[in-house]
């Protein structure tokens, strides 16, 4: 059997690395477009930006909310206008995104530079493309992972501590669905079976979690960089990264993709739906009271939501419950690659058994 890992180019991560970002890209070419989060471009880019321009040539595009094929296209031309050698994402994951599949588009190397640690989207080699109104279209494969990932700690812990949170979310899924596609022989985003060191990765994502995400957040609370900030920052983006790509992906992310369908939802962060996906796994797949109690508790300690309610959906019909399930179990989503066949019915149940779970623990 043919096992493929799929890595990013080089990985940085300390308290102000943006300020070597100009001597990273300079690897890649002359000259850099960078795509900033309007929040970034106002607030944060300009304190290194003449760092930045001491070593590389730059244009500035200001992200457009969306990563939408007509963001992606729109970027796509001010790059070969500019003669970029690379295009750099500055911001979350969909300016990130949008950067990636900017840079496939026009063939130079991508560079992720989070200022969040919201997501795993930083490492991958595969965009998550919405529409203009926010609604999951579909995954985009590219060439390849981004040349560069550099993340700043001290940028990380000065953005709101919902996104911090957040990205403990969407880490919280990377071992679970990495076990299932290992279960189940299911293929990772290369389209083939992950290596061991994949799963084992993922594995360390969820200890990580379980071990420094409560501390890691009352640090962040109070603005301070410590070691176990640190070593959640890495958790949420390298290693989940690292884990969900080549380990693979399940029902979790599949749930996710789901809720987007619902308006309610789009007020909230991707991880903070990617963790009721989470729970509602659990009960999809049968796993042990002692699990599920287990993993209530760390979502309850780093303030996750436990509930529907935590992601919009506090007075949701069964109507619109169909309406994700029937989405998460839409033809070719990663739901499939689960040990066992699942229906949407199945995953009606399991949000609401989820649902009744979180309030019953209040």
């Amino acid at each position: 059997m043919i096992t493929t890992g799929v890595f990013p180019g080089r990985y940085i991560q300390g308290p102000r690395a943006m300020a070597v970002l100009g001597q990273e890209l300079a690897r890649f070419g002359p000259r850099a477009l960078l795509v900033v989060a309007p929040s970034i471009l106002d607030n944060v880019l300009p304190e290194y930006l003449p760092d930045i321009e001491a070593a590389v040539e730059v244009k500035i595009e200001r992200f457009g909310r969306e990563c939408s094929d007509e963001e992606i296209q729109r970027v796509a031309e001010a790059a070969r206008s500019f003669g970029a050698s690379s295009i750099a994402g500055l911001g979350g994951g969909k300016t990130l995104d949008t950067a990636k599949a900017a840079a496939w588009k026009v063939g130079v190397p991508a560079a992720s530079v989070p200022t969040t640690a919201s997501t795993d989207a930083p490492t991958s080699g595969l965009s998550v493309i919405y529409t203009e109104t926010g609604v999951f279209k579909r995954y985009q494969f590219l060439r390849a992972n981004p040349g560069l990932v550099l993340v700043d700690s001290e940028i990380a812990v000065r953005a709101p501590l919902r996104y911090l949170v957040a990205g403990m979310g969407d880490a919280l899924a990377t071992w679970f669905e990495a076990e299932a596609c290992r279960q189940s022989c299911a293929c990772n985003m290369s389209g083939r079976t992950g290596p061991s060191a994949a799963f084992a990765l993922a594995r360390l994502c969820y200890d990580t979690l379980l071990q420094y995400g409560a501390l890691a957040r009352r640090a962040a609370a109070a603005g301070a960089v410590t070691p176990a900030v640190e070593h959640i920052i890495e958790a949420s983006t390298l290693l989940s990264g690292l884990g969900f790509e080549s380990g693979g992906l399940a029902a979790a992310h599949a749930i996710h993709n789901g809720f987007t369908t619902l308006e309610p939802t789009h007020a909230y962060l991707h991880g903070e739906k990617v963790a009721i996906g989470t729970l509602a796994s659990l009960f999809l797949t049968d796993k042990s009271r002692e699990l599920i109690g287990e993993v209530y508790g760390f979502c309850e300690s780093v303030g996750l939501p436990t509930t529907l309610g935590g992601i919009g959906l506090g007075e949701v019909s069964d109507a619109d419950l169909e309406k994700v399930s029937e989405a998460a179990c839409a033809e070719g989503e990663t739901i499939h690659n689960e040990p066992r066949p699942i229906v949407a019915e199945d995953v009606v149940a399991a949000l609401k058994a989820a649902d009744a779970y979180g309030r019953g623990r209040g």
